[in-house]
Parts: C-alpha cells; sequence; structure tokens
C-alpha cells in the first residue's frame, strides 16, 4: 500500500501474525527487510512498531500526571543518538529526565489544558535537551491516542520567525487563487502549482477516486526530468480500506528518505496498555517496506502526501515525489497541510454549487413533466406531447413508457417486446427506483441492445402492476490510460509485490453506459411521487365519481316513476290548459274561475320548484368538490341578512356565537346553512317572538355546528326521516317545502365526511346539527359505504 497513486496491493512492515509477536530482532529484521505476508487489506498499518530515524517519538504514561509525574514507558531506539545512553535507560523515568523541568512542565501544561486527543499540536521547540551530547534545535508536538500520550521531535531548519516569512507570501497567494478560481479543475491546477512551490518537491499531483475506487491524475506539476502521469488512472486496490481509513485520519504523511532503517520502539509493546502503540496520527509512523520498494521502483527517493477529504469521505490526495532524499520541516508540512484543508473546502463548495445547479435543472424539467401530465386525462398521453423533456430529464438517448402492457417508445429503445421482457425482469429482481450503467451484467439479453440500451432507469408507477418509466443510455466505451499495468505482482514467495514498470497501459473498457448519478436517482424518485399522486388523484376522482353516480342513480331510481307520471304529466296539462283558458276565457271568467286558475297555477309553481329541488339534488353528487379554508361566521351573517331583508315584517331574534374557519367548499357550505337557517326561519313564523341561533363546538377530531330555533318542533320518534328525500313532519298546508332541503343538507355534509343529525320537542322547538373534520380529506368510495351518521348515543337519528 502507498501514500502515491499507484501504489501496489502489498502489505506493510507490520505483517500477518498468525502465530504469536515475534522478538524484538526478529520484528526489527521485518522493519528492515520488507518481509510481507499476502493480505495487504487486513494489514494493521496503524501499528509499525517503528518510526522514521529523522525524528525521535517517545510514549508516556499520565497516570501519575496529577501530581507532576510524567513518566517514559516506550521510546524510539534513535533517542540514545540524543543522549549517548542506551534507550533502556530512560524507560520508566520522569519525562523531564530527558527534556529538562521546564520543557517536561510545558509539555504536561499543553496534555492537560489543550485539545490533544487525536490532535496533535505543536508545542514549540527545544533548543537543547540536558541531557544531549551537543546542541540541537527540535520541533515538538504531542497528541494522546489509544491511551497513550505520544510526544514526537524533528530537528528544524530554520527559526519560526524565518518560517513564517517564507511561508505566508505562498500560501497567501494560493488563498487569492482560491477564490479566483471557478471550477474543480482549476482548483486542482493551482493547489499542484502552489504545493511544489512551497515544498520544492520535483513533481506534485493530485489526483482523485471515482465510484469504483480507482484514482485518476486530474493535475499535476513537475521538473520536466519526471515522468507525466497526467491523465493516468491507479487502480482501487492500490489503496486497501484501511490506508484510506489513516489516511483520512491524519492528512498529511511524509517519507523522507525512502532508504531509511527503520527506528524501532523500545519495548515492543506499550507496557500500560498491553498492545503495541496505535501511531495513526503519529507524522513519524513508519511505511510499508513494499511501499518503499515501490517508490524506488518509480525512482522516487522521497514522497509527501496530502489529503483532501470532501464531506467527510476521502475525495483524493495531493501526492509529492522527488528523485532525492527530502526533509520537509515541520512549518512547511503544517502549512500545506492547511492548504489541502482549504482546498477540501473550496471543492466541496464548488461541487455542491455545480450539482445544485444540475438538480435546479432536472427539477425545472420535472415541473413540466407533472404539468404536462396534469393536463391530460391520461399521463402517457401528457408524455408523449413533451418527448424532449422526456429525454432531458435523464440525459439519455431513449426512454420508454409500459403501462397496462401497453408500450410507448420515444427516441432510441430496444422493440417493444424487448422492453415488455425487461419489465417483467424487473419486476422481479428489483424494487424502487433501480439503475445500471451495465444492464445486460444484470439482465443478459441486453447484450444484443448495448448500442441503445447498455444503461438502463427504471421508475415504477405501481406497486403492484408492471407499470415502468423507463430511460435508456447506449454504450460508451472508454479508453483507459494506466500508470502501468493494472494486475497483482506477486514475487517467488507468492507475496504481493510491487510493480517495476509504470510505462503508460492502455485499456479498452466496453459494456457500460455514462454512469448515473446519485441526485438523478433522487430527482428520479421524486417524479414516482409525483406520478404515483397524480395516478391516486385520477384514481380517486374516478372511484368518487363512480360512487356519486352509483348513489344518484339509485336514488333517481326511486323516485324515477314519481317523476315521471305524478309531476311531470300535471305539470304538462296545467300548464297547458291554464296558458289557454288565460288566453281565451280570462276577461269573461267569474272570480271563482279566476280563484280556481290561480290555484292551478300555484300547482304548477311549487311544481317547478320541486322539479328545480330535485335537479339541484341530482347535481349536487357529480359537481366536484373545491375545498379551501372556508371562515364561517362572515358566510352565516350573510346568509341572516338575506332572510332579514326578505322578512321585514318578521320578529326574529338572532344569536350567532363563535363560528370556526374550516375547510371544504364554499358554496355547498354556503347551500347547506342556507337550508337549515331557512327551515328555522319557516318553522317559528307561528311563533310571535322567533328566536334562531346558530353556534358551534369542537368536539375532538370534528367541528360541530348547530341551528337552533323555538319553533314547531317535532316529535324524535320520526326524526330518522328527517334528512330523506321527500320526507316531511308537517303537512303542505301549514309549512311550504318540497321535502329535499334537508337531504341536500346531508349529502353537502357526507361530501365532507361530516354527519347530520337533529334533535327536537313538539311545540317546543329543534336543533339541527352537522359535523366537519378539523382535517378535510377528500372523500373517495367512503360516501357509499358509510352509514348515516348522527349524534352521539340516543342522539343520533
Amino acid at each position: 500500500m502507498s501514500d502515491l497513486p499507484g501504489a501496489p496491493r502489498a502489505p506493510n512492515e507490520a505483517e500477518a501474525r498468525s502465530a504469536g509477536p515475534p522478538d524484538a530482532e526478529a520484528r526489527r529484521r521485518t522493519l528492515s527487510s520488507g518481509v510481507v505476508g499476502e493480505d495487504c487489506g487486513a494489514e494493521p498499518i496503524h501499528i509499525p512498531g517503528g518510526i522514521q530515524p529523522h525524528g525521535y517519538l517517545l510514549v508516556l504514561d499520565e497516570r501519575g500526571a496529577q501530581a507532576g509525574d510524567t513518566r517514559i514507558v516506550q521510546a524510539s531506539e534513535n533517542v540514545a543518538a540524543l543522549t549517548g545512553e542506551s534507550v533502556e535507560t530512560l524507560l520508566g523515568k520522569p519525562l523531564d529526565a530527558l527534556l529538562g523541568t521546564a520543557e517536561a512542565r510545558r509539555i504536561a501544561q499543553a496534555a492537560s489544558t489543550m485539545e490533544v486527543d487525536d490532535a496533535p499540536l505543536y508545542v514549540g521547540a527545544m533548543h537543547k535537551l540536558p541531557g544531549a551530547r551537543e546542541s540541537t534545535r527540535l520541533d515538538v508536538t504531542i497528541h494522546r491516542h489509544d491511551g497513550a500520550l505520544i510526544v514526537e521531535m524533528e530537528a528544524a531548519a530554520q527559526s519560526e520567525e524565518s518560517a513564517f516569512s517564507s511561508m505566508y507570501p505562498l500560501v497567501r497567494t494560493f488563498a487569492r487563487g482560491l477564490q479566483n478560481a471557478e471550477t474543480v479543475q482549476e482548483l486542482a491546477e493551482l493547489a499542484v502549482r502552489e504545493v511544489r512551490a512551497i515544498s520544492g518537491f520535483g513533481r506534485v499531483m493530485l489526483y482523485s477516486f471515482d465510484a469504483e475506487g480507482r484514482s485518476h491524475v486530474r493535475a499535476e506539476d513537475r521538473d520536466e526530468r519526471y515522468a507525466s502521469f497526467l491523465h493516468q488512472f491507479f487502480p482501487a486496490s492500490d489503496i486497501p480500506p484501511q490506508a484510506r481509513a489513516l489516511y483520512l485520519r491524519n492528512r498529511i504523511r511524509l517519507v523522507a528518505d525512502v532508504d531509511y532503517v527503520p527506528a524501532r520502539l523500545v519495548p515492543e509493546c506499550n507496557p500500560v496498555t498491553g498492545r503495541p502503540t496505535d501511531l495513526t496520527y503519529a507524522a513519524l509512523r513508519s511505511f510499508s517496506p513494499v511501499h518503499l520498494e515501490y517508490m524506488r521502483n518509480m525512482g522516487t527517493h522521497a514522497s509527501m502526501s496530502v489529503s483532501i477529504v470532501v464531506r467527510g469521505k476521502l475525495w483524493g490526495l495531493i501526492s509529492c515525489h522527488d528523485h532525492d532524499p527530502r526533509q520537509v520541516p515541520f512549518s512547511t508540512r503544517l502549512a500545506i497541510e492547511h492548504l489541502g484543508h482549504m482546498l477540501s473546502l473550496q471543492i466541496e463548495a464548488k461541487e455542491e454549487r455545480a450539482e445544485a445547479e444540475y438538480l435546479a435543472e432536472l427539477r425545472r424539467t420535472m415541473a413540466r413533466l407533472i404539468a404536462a401530465m396534469g393536463e391530460q386525462e391520461n399521463f402517457v398521453a401528457g408524455l408523449r406531447g413533451v418527448p424532449n423533456d422526456v429525454l432531458g430529464f435523464a440525459r439519455s438517448a431513449g426512454a420508454a413508457i409500459v403501462m397496462n402492457d401497453q408500450v410507448t417508445l420515444m427516441g432510441a429503445t430496444p422493440d417493444k417486446d424487448t422492453v415488455r421482457a425487461l419489465t417483467d425482469w424487473l419486476a422481479e429482481h428489483t424494487s424502487g427506483v433501480w439503475a445500471t450503467d451495465s444492464l445486460a451484467r444484470e439482465w443478459p439479453p441486453a447484450k444484443a441492445h448495448e448500442d441503445k440500451a447498455c444503461g438502463v432507469l427504471a421508475v415504477p408507477v405501481s406497486q403492484i402492476f408492471r407499470n415502468y418509466l423507463l430511460w435508456f443510455r447506449p454504450e460508451r466505451m472508454q479508453t483507459i490510460k494506466w500508470a502501468g499495468e493494472p494486475v497483482k505482482v506477486r514475487g517467488a514467495d507468492g507475496a504481493s509485490a510491487p510493480r517495476t514498470s509504470f510505462s503508460p497501459w492502455l485499456e479498452t473498457v466496453r459494456g457500460h453506459s455514462a454512469s448515473w448519478r446519485q441526485g438523478e436517482l433522487e430527482i428520479a424518485s421524486e417524479l414516482r411521487g409525483a406520478l404515483l399522486n397524480i395516478v391516486l388523484r385520477r384514481a380517486e376522482e374516478r372511484a368518487e365519481l363512480a360512487t356519486e353516480l352509483a348513489r344518484a342513480n339509485k336514488e333517481l331510481e326511486a323516485f324515477s316513476y314519481s317523476v315521471s307520471h305524478d309531476l311531470r304529466a300535471p305539470l304538462r296539462h296545467i300548464a297547458g290548459y291554464g296558458d289557454l283558458l288565460r288566453e281565451q276565457e280570462g276577461e269573461r271568467m267569474s272570480e271563482k274561475s279566476r280563484r280556481f286558475l290561480n290555484n292551478m297555477l300555484d300547482s304548477a309553481r311549487f311544481a317547478g320548484t320541486l322539479v328545480d329541488d330535485l335537479l339541484t339534488f341530482s347535481q349536487m353528487g357529480r359537481a366536484a368538490l373545491r375545498p379551501a379554508p372556508v371562515d364561517l361566521a362572515p358566510l352565516v351573517r350573510a346568509i341572516v341578512q338575506e332572510f332579514e331583508a326578505d322578512t321585514p315584517e318578521r320578529r326574529i331574534e338572532w344569536d350567532i356565537r363563535d363560528l370556526p374557519r374550516v375547510t371544504g367548499d364554499a358554496a355547498f357550505l354556503q347551500l347547506a346553512l342556507r337550508n337549515l337557517i331557512s327551515n328555522a326561519v319557516k318553522y317559528t313564523r307561528t311563533r310571535e317572538s322567533a328566536k334562531i341561533e346558530i353556534f358551534a363546538t369542537r368536539s375532538g377530531d370534528e367541528h360541530i355546528v348547530g341551528v337552533r330555533d323555538n319553533g314547531v318542533g317535532f316529535d324524535m320518534k320520526y326524526g330518522a326521516k328527517l334528512f330523506g328525500v321527500f320526507q316531511r313532519l308537517h303537512r303542505a298546508e301549514e309549512f311550504e317545502g318540497t321535502g329535499i332541503g334537508l337531504a341536500n343538507v346531508r349529502r353537502i355534509v357526507e361530501r365532507h365526511d361530516g354527519r347530520t343529525w337533529a334533535e327536537g320537542r313538539l311545540g317546543e322547538g329543534a336543533t339541527f346539527y352537522f359535523s366537519l373534520p378539523v382535517e378535510f380529506q377528500s372523500v373517495t368510495g367512503r360516501e357509499a359505504a358509510r352509514p348515516n351518521s348522527g349524534a352521539p348515543h340516543s342522539q343520533r337519528q
């Protein structure tokens, strides 16, 4: 494995240990000889057991830190070069034995007051160790991980002031360039130029990982002596999962000299934890011998890589190579790491902006598709009318609509029989929105149609039937330039080995279409939801219409005989003979005859009113509801004002209470309330002082509206008849009416998923109630199955 693109699929120096841990000398031989295991993906690369020798590492026991007692439990063996004594003599001693009291106190204070868990912290520079044989300036960083406090020390190349003065102008230039870059590609090209200028490496590359994990070199800046890898690919297996996980945590890594001899940790395991020390966040961590061999094969003696992390995932790497050993000072690495953070944020912003613009365009296209489907009774006809939008929605060359075994094709597609066979397979093997860029790999019959249907996006529009929207993309033949042939190389012992050639190797990839983007799948799901809503709404409308027509027909059948014989025939005769009599004998008629004629014309008028009411009743079930917020208070007041104007001679005391705001069809609700108020006005006219009360209450998920009067009332045993067609509890001679008004009220209320009932006492008045749901939902077939509803308990009629 490697920090470089093209790193071989090989284990590291920690090697697979099927038996117990080897002795210290065997481990040292492993670290320096390159003996490795076979399973690269399972290697514990975070516990290599040693470090690169250009720095020093200490592992501290903090159990006595509160008492000021922090002791060295592990150290890299090259610390002996500083003290002139065996490293074992330091073990168990307090930190100040090596660094001195002041420096030890500074490290202890930083460890206790700063955030150092999984976060390396620069403590500062030390100019001389008390036990060192000669003066040296060391940069010190600390971090805590896996129960250990780790101190790293590296020789500083220059003072902090000179480092800042040389780095700041370069970083400032890079920051300005980031703001001016328009695309991710421009960011990549800027990054490699600036990182090379800051670091001095001979070749700097930036590569990103694709969906399959392959790395693609997108930008490169190099000295002419270095081979170019621009636009070349490296296989996903070059960087195994545990290496990628490590790059996500520790974002900058350096190999200063490929020929270094690792400085092992002494002792091999941390005595406090009983485990090898985890060097995930250590800048000095030793690298895999196979990786080092890989670098030699590439002609690279020093390398550095910087992680690019976008949305919490490893997006790519900046990889730096040099033909000669190169020690990169801590200050320079810190600056480059900072540039990597800025670059990651800019790439994330640029990608999110581009994706947002693309998704916005898809949604605009989807809106046009939905509008086209909504304008037609059949959504397939709507889609047929906008073929460009259908194909443009998924950037496809062809599309198919499969509905009730009928296939509609647009653009370049397989034949209808193949499309039907594909939908049969999709119904059996997939669910929800499904896409692939290699249909033949999933469904072999597609092999013969790769010129039109190499990739497919399938959107089911039914959970029961095999109805689909399908988009097709043709095969896109691709030539990939690999940095060396992407095959696993084995050494003489059968273990993974680094490849020796990085000459460009071309591969032609067939059997794939352009890949489907995640955003396209998400918008396709949104389109599916909208389409299902359209289909469901149409189904509900048809079901509602069928239910209403069935009920209307049933009721019309019940009184069709009365309408045709008892109403229409008398009306015809009355109208005909009445007109003749008035024309021929009007002036010569006696007063009695004229009275007879007037009675006849009154009957005709009543019959006309009855016919009008019957027509209203029949139309009530066929007209579509137009639900909207309705404030009942002004609606009721307007109706009351009408009756006050029509009956100026009457003394009526109106009591209108607080009324709610509901959701319903305003015209229908107005008609229902007018009928109830009209009844109250009519049946109180025998009272010298009429009182009519209109009120409302809230009960659970219902609004209950009532109209109460002090009129003639009714006997409750006949209450069940009140809301039926042609049902009357009083003689027509006493109170005019056709007996249809309350039937209209019930029909209106039930269409709003409400209920009606009444209470009354003879001679004392009556109260008529209806309910409306707080959350209105369009009624489908529930009205047909719903029984006559009414008041709770014995009040329901």
